[in-house]
């Protein structure tokens, strides 16, 4: 393999590891905002538990401050039994008491309900309120991992920037422009091995990368000249190793 191919593949090399860092960065960033969105969540839902609770509650005392009322109502129309002057008055008095009695066993039953109801509410939402704490100390776990470990890929990442620097300062403008272009549309993999398979003439040819049928022109071009030949599929640089049987596939 000539040099430029050779500069060209080492290249290559550091795009890939720069691509595995760049990863490794985005992973350990996205757990700590996903831990945080976790949080949240359970924030919402307890929020909008409580709130039901809170109506809930609103709603039963409501409730019993309405059946009071209609209690001395109550009261108040069985103390006017007792002054009623005609069988008729006395009717419509005890009629009116009884539908109030009737009406009050209503209030008394919702009233009930609702306090039940956000007595369950408040079960859940102190359950909701144990796992957001727990959640927030997990939280302080994985920002600080994240943040030990963020440090150390930072580093990592500006080493490989310089290497990848270097590097690319040994590889022909032109050549340098067509990989940084193809390289933009394959994520670290501008660069594919012809493959050689066959135990013996007349051999085939892959790319590896795309794993096309390749003709035998490009195999011979790249043993004798050091020149950039792409796949006529996927477009990616093709190399050969130096020794065509280290690619072979038997």
């Amino acid at each position: 393999m000539g040099q430029m191919l050779s500069s060209l593949l080492h290249l290559q090399s550091i795009e890939r590891r720069l691509a595995t860092v760049r990863g490794r960065l985005n992973v350990r960033k996205n757990a700590v905002a996903a831990q945080q969105r976790k949080i949240d969540k359970l924030k919402g839902d307890f929020d909008g538990l409580h709130e039901r609770m809170m109506s809930l509650r609103k709603e039963g005392d409501q409730c019993e401050l309405d059946l009071r009322q209609r209690e001395e109502k109550v009261t108040q129309l069985r103390g006017a039994l007792n002054t009623a002057k005609t069988n008729k008055e006395y009717a419509a008095i005890l009629t009116q008491i009884n539908t109030l009695k009737a009406d009050n066993a209503r209030y008394e039953e919702q009233a009930l309900k609702s306090f039940q109801e956000a007595d369950t509410l408040k079960v859940e939402a102190d359950r909701i309120q144990q796992e957001v704490a727990s959640e927030e100390q997990r939280l302080d776990e994985v920002s600080q991992a994240s943040a030990e470990e963020i440090r150390k890929l930072d580093a990592m990442l500006g080493e490989l920037q310089q290497q990848r620097s270097n590097a690319a300062g040994e590889v022909p403008r032109e050549s340098l422009a067509l990989f940084e272009r193809i390289n933009a549309n394959v994520d670290g993999d501008a660069m594919a091995p012809l493959e050689v398979h066959g135990d013996k003439p007349p051999y085939s040819y892959i790319c590896g990368g795309c794993f096309m049928s390749l003709n035998a022109e490009h195999a011979n071009a790249l043993r004798s000249r050091d020149e950039i030949r792409t796949c006529d599929s996927c477009g990616r640089i093709l190399y050969m190793e130096d020794d065509p049987a280290a690619t072979n596939s038997r």
